[in-house]
């Protein structure tokens, strides 16, 4: 059931096997994610951006995806899913796969990424490497700084871990009386040289990186629980240190808020917040030598072998991301790419004005974000607005949308918000943006029961001169001016009198009593939206058996819905041409002749994001485009309230196809699925043009802002000119 590879254990189908499993497939992206840091042609910093990554994303998946598998354990429903592989071997062959990506991820650190940054000038030492002026300004800075903050906390072998909450960096210390010294709260049944043990949890308000001034103008880096280990006797007094542990627990956070209780559902979701500290275990990452505190803690926190990771110092790889910007070494990241301003956009005219001469599409990162903060800031003060309706999902800690929403409601418009609170993660940011919204006078809705709100969509309303126009934003991407500059995605405004009215029924049906709208152009999960999906590949199914051809393009993050992939088999049966470009998750087995020998599927890694969510159908020549902030995932298609919408200017879509088609040729950092499982990068044949989808995207980005900035006044005015509906 799996293949071994250079890179370990990968999922793969038995002969007549439809799917991947889903769970694997995802380890597998972050595989390609940890490739990237293994190749030593990329900028070292970099290379550790992407370790820390990998890091990340593994956080997350034990407190979700392991979670549930192991809570299915628990509940003995041991069945196995659409690929045939049971929960329990499910887990087997995630510890697997996991153990090896994380041992080679470590070795990559301390065999290559590390040494390259020491010989670019950034050395990371460890207490061993000090020389005594290191040593005497970590202690100084210890006795100063960290050591009125920590609190050393006994315990017992027979009691649970004080303290062990979820994904908390903490010491284990195994302590030895010194003679003749009297102790407070000593246990009359221990002898004075029973050992104690003692933990020290690392508050997350101190910085985990120590950097030390050194003499040979390097930057001279450590971690703060280097420091905490070396001065640990003066936490102890009294005591000696023989051994010592780092150690974090990773707990169960797949749950679910008591959407029954509508008059208190933030309490409801703070005390799902205040749970996940002290859930179940899932994972107990260890570094250190010593074998008794290991087995007290395995013990104690009741995990299996298979659930402990040991790892090399520095554990939590995510929070030394710190470290991949740490400024003046330029030469070592990425060089950077200037953002475009979209040419359709004048910084002399108002955003509304640009949208009513026609539909607009964004590409994100390459075109700014701007637009978008720059409407709602705008409609926020303009006097002609009269209200202004939005979906958060997530959005960052200092968002100028927020802010302007706020303002906006205080400045007497109705603003209506459907903030997400049960945007996983990103929950206790949710809650008090929603609350400040609120003692702003803005309408706030906190979802939609029993479904989460993952649309991304904007209303603003506005009186004109010939009446009132309604202006539309819809995108695949969150409405958060931060991850915009690192997420690829796509954006759609627009003032069209049908797609606005559709938008507008859109947010009266999540706010208010409403069936289900007839949409003509909008489709909406988990309503209509996976009908429609079916339907268009059944169309060009139909039209492949009748015309010879057909082709889908399709670019999403995951694609684990078996429905939608079962009509992308019948598609491909029927020769339809499938192009699918999925960034992680993906169950669908290409190249099975009788099945899917017309499909092919890559995934591209490279220095953005890839998150939007673009669909082609070639529809007999009359081609349709679509955007969407749905995955073609069971959860996005029937567990969540997600939109798709059509492209229809015949430019933009054209401009879209082209995107999807750069991805699907890309030949630098796409690597290519295999009906084994396996992935193998994608190269240039000999002599080749080497190609670089998001460098192209880039490319042309620079490019339409030029020609805009290069245009002559006199076209500019004739740019200018409002379209004939409007006059």
């Amino acid at each position: 059931m799996t293949r071994t590879t250079q890179y370990g254990r990968r999922p793969r189908p038995e002969p007549n096997q439809q799917y991947f499993n889903r769970e694997l497939s995802w380890i597998e992206f972050n595989a390609r994610v940890l490739e990237m840091g293994l190749d030593e042609k990329l900028p070292v910093l970099e290379r550790l951006r992407y370790l820390c990554i990998v890091a990340s994303n593994f956080d997350e998946f034990f407190m979700v995806r392991v979670a549930g598998l192991k809570r299915q354990v628990r509940q003995q429903a041991g069945l196995s899913g659409p690929d045939g592989i049971k929960v329990r071997d499910q887990l087997r062959e995630v510890s697997h796969r996991v153990h090896s990506l994380v041992d080679s991820m470590y070795d990559c650190l301390h065999a290559s990424v590390f040494p390259a940054l020491a010989k670019a000038g950034i050395v990371v030492r460890g207490p061993e490497d000090w020389d005594s002026e290191h040593k005497a300004y970590v202690s100084q800075l210890f006795r100063e700084q960290f050591l009125p903050v920590l609190t050393p906390v006994r315990c017992r072998s027979d009691e649970p871990i004080p303290y062990a909450g979820n994904m908390r960096l903490s010491a284990a210390f195994l302590l030895t009386p010194k003679k003749d010294t009297d102790f407070i709260g000593t246990d009359t049944e221990e002898s004075p040289d029973t050992e104690r043990i003692a933990l020290v949890q690392i508050p997350p308000a101190l910085p985990r990186l120590i950097y030390i001034p050194d003499k040979r103008n390097s930057t001279t880096v450590s971690f703060i629980e280097h420091a905490i280990i070396q001065h640990a006797e003066l936490l102890f007094p009294g005591f000696q240190v023989s051994e010592h542990l780092v150690f974090r627990v990773t707990r169960d956070a797949d749950f679910s808020v008591d959407e029954e209780r509508d008059e208190d559902f933030v309490q409801a979701m703070e005390q799902v917040l205040e749970h996940r500290q002290f859930s179940s275990p899932v994972r107990l990452s260890v570094s250190g030598k010593s074998e008794r505190l290991r087995g007290l803690l395995t013990e104690t926190l009741d995990v299996h072998e298979e659930e402990v990771y040991d790892i090399p110092e520095p554990l939590d790889l995510k929070a030394i991301m710190d470290l991949a910007d740490v400024p003046g070494y330029d030469d070592l990241r990425f060089q950077p790419w200037p953002v475009s301003e979209s040419p359709a956009f004048d910084a002399e005219e108002s955003p509304f004005e640009s949208v009513r001469r026609g539909d607009i599409l964004l590409s994100h990162p390459y075109e700014s974000f701007s637009p978008v903060v720059r409407m709602v800031q705008e409609a926020a003060d303009d006097e002609k607005v009269l209200a202004i309706k939005m979906t958060l999902y997530r959005t960052s800690g200092s968002s100028p949308i927020v802010k302007a929403l706020a303002r906006a409601a205080e400045r007497g418009k109705q603003v209506t918000v459907l903030v997400e609170l049960k945007a996983r993660f990103d929950e206790e940011q949710n809650i008090e943006w929603a609350e400040r919204l609120e003692r702003s006078g803005v309408i706030v809705v906190y979802g939609v029961a029993r479904l989460k709100v993952h649309s991304k969509a904007m209303l603003i309303v506005r009186r004109e001169t010939e009446g009132v126009r309604r202006y539309v934003h819809l995108g695949t991407g969150n409405y958060n001016e931060k991850t915009a500059r690192l997420y690829g995605d796509l954006g759609l405004f627009t003032c069209s009198d049908e797609m606005a009215y559709e938008v507008g029924q859109f947010f009266n049906a999540l706010t208010g009593y409403s069936a289900v709208p007839a949409f003509n152009r909008l489709q909406m999960a988990p309503f209509t939206l996976k009908q429609r999906v079916l339907q268009l590949i059944q169309r060009e199914t139909i039209r492949a058996k009748s015309e010879g051809s057909g082709r889908i393009v399709a670019k999403m993050n995951s694609l684990a819905d078996t429905e939608v992939i079962d009509a992308l088999y019948d598609a491909s049966r029927a020769g339809v041409q499938i192009e699918l470009n999925i960034r992680g998750i993906c169950m669908l087995v290409p190249g099975v002749k009788g099945m899917s020998e017309h499909i092919r599927v890559v995934s591209i890694v490279d220095r953005y994001l890839e998150h939007a969510r673009a669909f082609y159908f070639h529809n007999g020549g009359t081609s349709e485009v679509y955007l969407s902030s749905a995955d073609w995932m069971v959860r996005n298609l029937e567990k969540r309230v997600e939109l798709l919408f059509p492209v229809e200017d015949p430019d933009l879509r054209k401009r879209i196809l082209r995107m999807l088609e750069l991805h699907m040729q890309d030949n630098s950092n796409a690597f290519e699925l295999h009906s084994d499982g396996s992935y193998s990068r994608c190269r240039p044949a000999k002599g080749g043009e080497r190609i670089n989808g998001q460098t192209e995207l880039h490319r042309m980005a620079q490019s339409a802002r030029s020609k805009r900035d290069a245009a002559t006044p006199g076209e500019l005015a004739v740019r200018r000119k409002p379209p004939a509906r409007n006059r």
